[in-house]
């Protein structure tokens, strides 16, 4: 696996505004949700900002947030 490039420090006495953090993804109980890995799936369990646990048919699979691969249909 590869980590996502670390993000530069923002200095207070910076002329140029802070960067804005991409907005956090929410899922809940019934989502239907693809995976780059593990294909089509429903959420059949959420844990409120560290993982949620997806039924992709064949496995379940403990998905940790921020779930860069995973997205909602």
């Amino acid at each position: 696996m590869t980590k996502p490039p670390a993000q530069k420090r923002h200095l207070p006495t910076s002329p140029f505004k802070a960067p804005v953090p991409p907005p956090l993804k929410e899922f809940a109980v019934g989502d239907q949700v693809t995976h780059d890995m593990h294909g089509l799936g429903r959420v059949i369990g959420i844990e409120d900002g560290i993982a949620a646990l997806v039924d992709f048919g064949s496995t379940q699979v403990r998905i940790l947030s921020p779930y860069t691969k995973m997205s909602k249909l």
